[in-house]
């Protein structure tokens, strides 16, 4: 019995070791806390979801420079300032430049010497050839005067064998050795040929270090340097590159399926994205010889009619097939910027377009003009080519994530 009363108090004792339970609020507040890290994850990445995902989808439309001669277009397509002569002056020899007569922007003609290679050792080689033909022609001289002298005693020889004076052996003996003059002779006038065709290929390499420029035009690049090692299979970089500019044209690519609004010798106008408001007359000149499948497009070279100062390879360029040429008159009457008349619309009292940026909206005041059909003339406001939203909504607001579709 003691030992059973033993065991009950000891049932009763405080174990002051053991950790103490948790409190009832400690366990509601922890799964508050999850609850709310868990939320506020998913709050975040809805509006991420929201910006990145679910983007609101407008149709855009673009910023124009409508021509006064617009009611004439067939067909419009863009391309690019080509010249058709080029030249990338080069060194048939590998050397070094002694001296250089040219500067980027400098014009030349057909012709021009534009360098000079160092050319010490070709004079050289052709002092030395030289001096080879000279002791060459001097054995030939004296090679045939030993030939005339021998020729003078061999008819002496004959006039005494013919008297009966002396036997003929010794006359042959003459006319063996004046055979072997003439062979001498011969030789000597071979080696002479062969000095002389020494000094005519030293004196073509000493040309070659003269630089011609094969085409007139202006230099677009800068040249090579004094003392800059050019020419040679290793060395392709040019001295210097020359544009004809005279020869330029507008290589455009027109889609093949309205290749046929495309006539060869019809009028066209011009017009450079460096120079909008400027428009140039040209002419259709040449079609090119293969379609481009992936493109579905043909090549059409136009010409310009007009000066083309300031024009520069390269430029980008839009090019409208014309129905009729464009005047004088015509050609005076500056371009209109225009835009669907949709697109403008009020925000806060004044017009404005909503300018589709890197996937986003960016609402931009305008000034309007007169309307041309379903355009607007735009007095201020974004340059052509800009994407605007076609028709904004009330919703359309600056800022806003968009998707472009064609729909």
């Amino acid at each position: 019995m003691g030992d059973q009363l033993s065991s009950d108090l000891a049932s009763l004792r405080i174990n002051r070791d053991a950790p103490s339970p948790p409190s009832p609020a400690r366990k509601l507040v922890v799964p508050l806390l999850v609850v709310a890290a868990v939320g506020a994850a998913g709050f975040f990445g809805w509006q991420r979801l929201q910006g990145e995902i679910l983007k609101q989808e407008v149709k855009t439309t673009e910023v124009v420079v409508l021509s006064p001669s617009q009611a004439e277009v067939q067909v419009t397509a863009t391309g690019y300032v080509i010249p058709q002569r080029t030249s990338k002056v080069g060194a048939k020899l590998p050397g070094r430049l002694a001296k250089v007569f040219i500067k980027e922007g400098d014009d030349v003609k057909e012709g021009q010497v534009v360098a000079q290679l160092e050319d010490a050792d070709q004079k050289s080689a052709i002092a030395a050839a030289s001096s080879r033909v000279g002791v060459a022609q001097a054995r030939v001289s004296t090679a045939r005067a030993n030939l005339a002298e021998l020729t003078q005693q061999i008819e002496r020889e004959k006039s005494l064998v013919a008297g009966g004076a002396v036997g003929k052996a010794n006359l042959e003996n003459l006319q063996a050795r004046e055979a072997a003059l003439r062979e001498a002779v011969k030789a000597a006038e071979a080696e002479a040929v062969a000095a002389g065709a020494d000094v005519g290929t030293f004196g073509v390499g000493l040309k070659d270090r003269t630089i011609v420029t094969p085409i007139g035009g202006r230099v677009v690049t800068k040249p090579a340097t004094i003392g800059e090692f050019v020419g040679g299979v290793g060395n392709p970089v040019p001295i210097a590159e020359i544009v004809d500019f005279s020869s330029m044209m507008v290589e455009t690519d027109v889609p093949e399926a309205r290749l046929h609004l495309v006539k060869l010798g019809g009028p066209c106008e011009i017009v450079l994205d460096a120079y909008p408001n400027k428009r140039y007359r040209g002419v259709a000149k040449e079609l090119g010889n293969k379609v481009n499948r992936q493109k579905a497009t043909i090549m059409v070279k136009v010409a310009f009619s007009d000066d083309i100062q300031g024009v520069l390879p390269e430029m980008s360029a839009r090019v409208s097939f014309l129905s009729k040429a464009i005047t004088d008159e015509a050609l005076k009457e500056a371009p209109k910027k225009v835009v669907a008349s949709d697109a403008v619309v009020d925000r806060n009292g004044q017009k404005v377009v909503f300018v589709a940026e890197s996937g986003k909206l960016r609402a931009m005041p305008v000034k309007v003009g007169a309307p041309s059909g379903s355009m607007i003339e735009l007095l201020d406001g974004p340059a052509p080519g800009a994407k605007v939203v076609a028709k904004p909504t009330a919703d359309t607001a600056d800022g806003q994530r968009i998707k472009e579709t064609d729909k």
